[in-house]
């Protein structure tokens, strides 16, 4: 499981024109689900999110967590980063987990997410989506279970 975690001060997300998601201060997450992702994989990302110390104290350091600022968070999922890009033009998706496999861990992330207490949105699974985003920082990290 990948999450591609970026540090906002605020984001949405719309499909057909309608917001279907939207944070202020806190992390976009997006998620991309492989064939061998279980629950175990969901646990350790949404404790590592929540938990990742991205955000400034009063001296600039990154030292609070999106839990201690009282953010929210924002997931979409992501299939795309399980796309490989290393033959030909045209990026292959063969290690993406099929949305049967797929729906149900995102769906398990979305509600483990909001178990923590931290206002959780998403986007729509399997949707166009178009996400906004303000990158405060700009912050970006890459997280693998």
């Amino acid at each position: 499981m990948r999450a591609l975690i970026q540090r906002v001060s605020k984001a949405k997300v719309t499909v057909d024109s309608d917001t279907v998601g939207e944070i202020n201060k806190g992390i976009l997450v997006l998620l991309g689900i492989t064939h061998e992702d279980s629950e175990k994989d969901v646990d350790y990302l949404v404790e590592k999110i929540v938990n990742l110390r991205i955000f400034p104290d009063k001296s600039d350091h990154f030292d609070l967590s999106v839990t201690d600022v009282g953010g929210e968070i924002l997931v979409v999922s992501q299939f795309t980063l399980y796309g490989s890009t290393k033959k030909g033009r045209r990026p292959a998706f063969n290690d993406s987990a099929n949305p049967e496999i797929a729906e149900p861990l995102y769906n398990l992330f979305i509600d483990k997410m909001r178990k923590t207490g931290l206002n959780t949105s998403t986007g729509r699974f399997g949707a166009m989506m178009e996400v906004e985003l303000i990158n405060s920082g700009p912050v970006t990290f890459l997280l693998e279970s």
